[in-house]
């Protein structure tokens, strides 16, 4: 291979074939923590559905169904305090990838410009 196509293989390694890599295995990433977060929220808020249809099948008296009441209550704050901490995640994930990208892409813009000075 002559220097000339050895450089032009070189330069689009440096300024496109790595980034792409780099910046896909970030997004495959983000993609499976966003996915296991939306997995996780999933099965806590079937779990807590469930159990709160459990505790409704054992009414049979007004005692049980002020217990139910209450249980209700119980689950409804503990969904919506789940349900604010699984948006904080997936808000802090998204963040983390976001700022990962733009990093990349300064890095390989700075390459790109720097490679063409040559």
């Amino acid at each position: 291979m002559n220097k000339a196509a050895e450089k032009t293989s070189q330069q689009f390694e440096s300024i496109i074939s790595a980034p792409m890599r780099s910046y896909t295995l970030a997004a495959l990433d983000y993609y499976q923590q966003i996915v296991s977060a939306q997995m996780d929220a999933a099965r806590a808020y079937s779990d807590m559905t469930i159990a709160q249809a459990r505790t409704w099948l054992d009414v049979k008296d007004a005692d049980s169904f002020k217990k139910a009441m209450e249980s209700q209550q119980k689950a409804a704050t503990d969904l919506m305090e789940r349900m604010k901490g699984d948006s904080e995640k997936v808000t802090s994930i998204s963040q983390s990838f976001m700022q990962e990208s733009q990093k990349m892409a300064e890095e390989t813009t700075k390459k790109a410009v720097e490679s063409t000075k040559q």
